[in-house]
């Protein structure tokens, strides 16, 4: 059966938010078929520790690529420990160019506590501009709001909650039910 006469999988939103010493990374739990939502739960926020360095992720699309670039993310960070944009343009080189990588639908926001990136398929690392970086369904939405709320006194996991709350009043494929990763800044 042809990938286009499955429905369309839906409802991921990630948010990363950089503010002062801090980053959060925080995403919903909603999982949609079509219009029916699967799950209001799913953990798309996860913590990897290769080697004893911290990195928080978050991602959006199919659940078994983002597993998939998760591992192999994870083999980079341990083969260049505490080097998150090499590891993480090593892995985008890879998934742009081998033909199984290719395949994976899904995108990922990764932080270390430092940097902010976000990894595609289509070989980009990229560092957000005005240190808020969002993916999926409702994405835009989240990073309008979170954008909006930079200049306030919130702390970046407020920013993140607020943004996140905005995003699931606007967006079908969007719900409330957050994992929410904080990470600092390694002195």
């Amino acid at each position: 059966m042809a990938r286009e006469e499955f429905p369309g999988w839906h409802g991921t939103t990630i948010i990363g938010v950089k503010k002062g010493d801090e980053i959060v990374i925080a995403g919903d739990g909603q999982v949609s078929l079509g219009q029916t939502v699967i799950k209001g739960t799913a953990r798309k926020v996860r913590r990897l520790s290769p080697g004893g360095f911290d990195v928080v992720c978050g991602f959006a699309g199919s659940t078994a690529d983002a597993f998939t670039l998760l591992e192999r993310l994870e083999a980079k960070l341990e083969a260049t420990p505490g080097q998150l944009a090499r590891a993480s343009v090593e892995l985008a080189k890879d998934w742009r160019t081998d033909k199984y990588l290719q395949k994976l639908e899904a995108m990922l926001i990764v932080t270390d506590g430092t940097e902010l990136l976000i990894i595609t398929g289509a070989g980009d690392v990229l560092e957000p501009e005005h240190n808020v970086a969002a993916i999926g369904s409702g994405g835009n939405f989240a990073l309008a709001a979170a954008r909006g709320l930079m200049e306030s006194d919130r702390n970046a996991e407020q920013i993140a909650r607020d943004a996140m709350a905005i995003a699931a009043d606007i967006c079908v494929y969007t719900n409330g039910k957050l994992t929410v990763e904080t990470i600092k800044k390694a002195s």
